[in-house]
């Protein structure tokens, strides 16, 4: 049987260290065939994500790019072009930032600041890297986006606050892009997943109680893992997935249709 992401090129974004959910992502998609190609913002995210690609036997080639700089994603996706022939079948937009201190205390005290910079790294990179990945996508006769949400997005979680905030922009940009894209058969959705340990989640403070909150209170009352976010993220890049667009799938284990 072939593989379902045979001869299909998809970009992921945001790839950290092994805990990321894009690198769940990224062996998810290795292994269904996919032709990977990786953006990274620092040197050494780069350095980082080289080491896992050899443990891992895996390759292809890694851009660095800052997705909040328009001149920087035209490169980007100018080189992308060049590694998979002019046509792009998925984008997986992995990327969120917030300052620490802003997630803690009250949202009422949010800087303008803080507020504007999250938007910015978390909210307006989706913007960019779909508006940048459009041509290629089309070329390629359609395909899909995916970001990465959180149960934030729509509940008042204590310590998210602006991420919360960014978050619901986000979701509310899935649809907006879907909208605009779904004419070229291009579908954009979102995962919300659940709490799993990440670089970004430990800059959360009570993200150890979030964890287990979720791990005891959601319907399979177990721990969600990233090997099952990574074949969710799949799914939607996948043909399986090609009637589904403008979605936040939840992957949490059922958590998110509790009222408490």
């Amino acid at each position: 049987m072939t593989a379902v992401m045979e001869g299909k090129s998809v970009l992921i974004t945001g790839v950290r260290n092994k805990w990321s959910i894009a690198w769940h992502a990224a062996k998810s998609l290795h292994r269904e065939g996919a032709n990977l190609i990786y953006s990274v913002f620092s040197d050494r995210e780069m350095g980082s994500l080289e080491k896992l690609l050899r443990e891992a036997g895996m390759n292809g080639p890694i851009i660095q790019c800052d997705a909040t700089e328009d001149d920087q994603v035209t490169a980007l996706f100018d080189k992308a072009s060049g590694y998979c022939d002019g046509k792009l079948d998925g984008l997986l937009h992995a990327m969120a930032f917030a300052n620490k201190e802003e997630l803690a205390g009250e949202y009422v005290s949010t800087s303008k600041a803080g507020f504007n910079l999250a938007h910015e790294a978390s909210v307006y990179t989706l913007i960019s890297l779909s508006r940048g990945a459009r041509p290629l996508i089309k070329a390629a006769g359609g395909g899909s986006i995916v970001t990465l949400s959180y149960i934030g997005a729509v509940r008042a979680i204590p310590n998210y606050n602006v991420m919360g905030v960014a978050k619901a922009s986000l979701e509310a940009s899935v649809r907006y892009l879907a909208s605009d894209m779904g004419k070229e058969n291009i579908r954009v959705n979102a995962i919300s997943a659940a709490p799993i340990k990440t670089l970004a989640a430990s800059g959360i403070t009570g993200f150890d109680s979030m964890l287990k909150d979720s791990e005891e209170k959601c319907l399979l009352h177990r721990r969600i893992d990233g090997e099952e976010i990574g074949d969710s993220v799949l799914m939607l890049l996948s043909p399986w997935a090609r009637a589904i667009t403008g979605e936040v799938i939840y992957v949490d284990g059922g958590y998110h249709i509790l009222g408490m």
